[in-house]
């Protein structure tokens, strides 16, 4: 079994990554899932991500997840919240019943140096000093922070702003502040460097209306 990590991200959310190793018929045969995908990589992808899902929350009611008025998956009556991210072969999924989840994962990309320009702004390129370890991770707490706020018109490098970095034992602590909105919002994310991966993931520290 390719369970790469499961854990309790913060006092209200399960996590996992899994690395993708089995063919198509595995996951077919796990979860009562269709889909319409015809790209088989991305099929692939699509159905662990959902298979993921159940390993997590045994009760998660795949057949019920549709999109929102702002295309972010949802669950009727959010009886659970949840993410989802794939980068080949690498799939990772949060789940809660109580609060938002944002989370992302990336292999390593060639061009991530080049493209650094597209979601970060000056002061944090100084930030991050054109390490591409460090780039991705950037990528991956915007992405986080994107899906936890769940709205459209956002662009990254200016609405999604990574404050610090801060080492923390064997990760990274990053504060974002959320401008879109008339007051802003401060969320923090955990992340970490793999040998073949950059990951973030939101922490709800405090939750609201338990």
């Amino acid at each position: 079994m390719p369970l790469y990590k499961e854990w309790r991200s913060d006092p209200y959310s399960l996590a996992a990554i899994w690395k993708i190793e089995e063919d198509e018929s595995f996951f077919v045969s796990q979860i009562d899932v269709a889909t319409t995908i015809n790209n088989p990589k991305r099929r692939l992808e699509f159905l662990a991500g959902r298979f993921l899902l159940k390993h997590v929350e045994e009760d998660f009611p795949l057949m019920h997840i549709q999109p929102d008025d702002h295309d972010k998956p949802r669950i009727l009556d959010n009886e659970f919240y949840f993410s989802i991210s794939h980068s080949f072969p690498y799939v990772a999924v949060v789940v809660s019943p109580y609060v938002e989840c944002g989370i992302d994962i990336q292999t390593w990309h060639p061009r991530m140096e080049v493209l650094q320009h597209k979601f970060l702004n000056a002061e944090e390129r100084l930030l991050f000093k054109n390490d591409v370890q460090l780039l991705t991770l950037a990528w991956c707490t915007k992405e986080a922070a994107y899906k936890w706020q769940g709205k459209r018109g956002v662009e990254f490098s200016e609405h999604l702003l990574i404050d610090e970095i801060m080492p923390c034992d064997n990760y990274f602590q990053l504060p974002v502040t959320l401008t879109l909105a008339e007051q802003p919002k401060n969320i923090t994310a955990n992340a970490f460097i793999d040998n073949d991966f950059a990951f973030s993931i939101i922490v709800n520290i405090e939750a609201e209306n338990l």
